[in-house]
């Protein structure tokens, strides 16, 4: 097993949020794991993204040409990284931002409204939580329990009160892409 995902949109959107939590699910797991960010020159609404590998194998390097997993939280994103994604991949999208639907035919998408759902929720910052459920529940590479876990790890002391706010937004990720 070896997943390559490739996570981008802009700064403040939690998508190295959402890689440092796959990353640190896999350690926690047992798996083989690699993170790399990468930021734009700006820091807030300039380009960010970073490359997670998680695999049962040695990883012999951090580099990723072509992901076996997208997940765009922009159009800029969708536009410079579904090129890349290799053919059977899965392209994870928030199609909140993102109203236009994935060329390739040869590639999944997955469309979830992560910023409407956390309108729903009451807090924009939830969006890449929702992100995170509906990959790990596609996926099918991490636990759920894991994730949860790391979100009560997460959130001690002050931000303790924001431990149910996170779940509910991963577990409706989750519920985007469970039949």
């Amino acid at each position: 097993m070896r997943k390559e995902v490739i996570l981008a949109g802009f700064g403040g959107q939690g998508v190295m949020s959402i890689g440092k939590n796959l990353a640190e699910a896999g350690v926690e797991e047992g798996l083989e794991v690699s993170w790399v960010p990468s930021y734009g020159p700006e820091m807030r609404g300039g380009t960010a993204n970073c490359t997670v590998i998680l695999t049962d194998e040695r990883i012999g390097a951090p580099l990723v040409d072509h992901p076996t997993e997208i997940v765009v939280m922009n159009r800029p994103s969708l536009a410079k990284f579904e090129p890349v994604l290799r053919a059977g991949g899965t392209a994870f999208v928030n199609s909140s931002m993102i109203p236009e639907r994935v060329s390739r035919t040869d590639v999944t998408a997955i469309y979830v409204p992560c910023d409407d759902i956390a309108q729903e929720l009451g807090s924009s910052k939830v969006g890449n939580m929702v992100m995170l459920g509906a990959y790990v529940a596609s996926a099918g590479v991490l636990k759920p329990q894991t994730i949860e876990n790391m979100i009560h790890a997460m959130f001690t002391g002050e931000k303790a009160r924001l431990v149910p706010l996170n779940l509910e937004a991963f577990r409706r990720g989750m519920a985007c892409v469970q039949v």
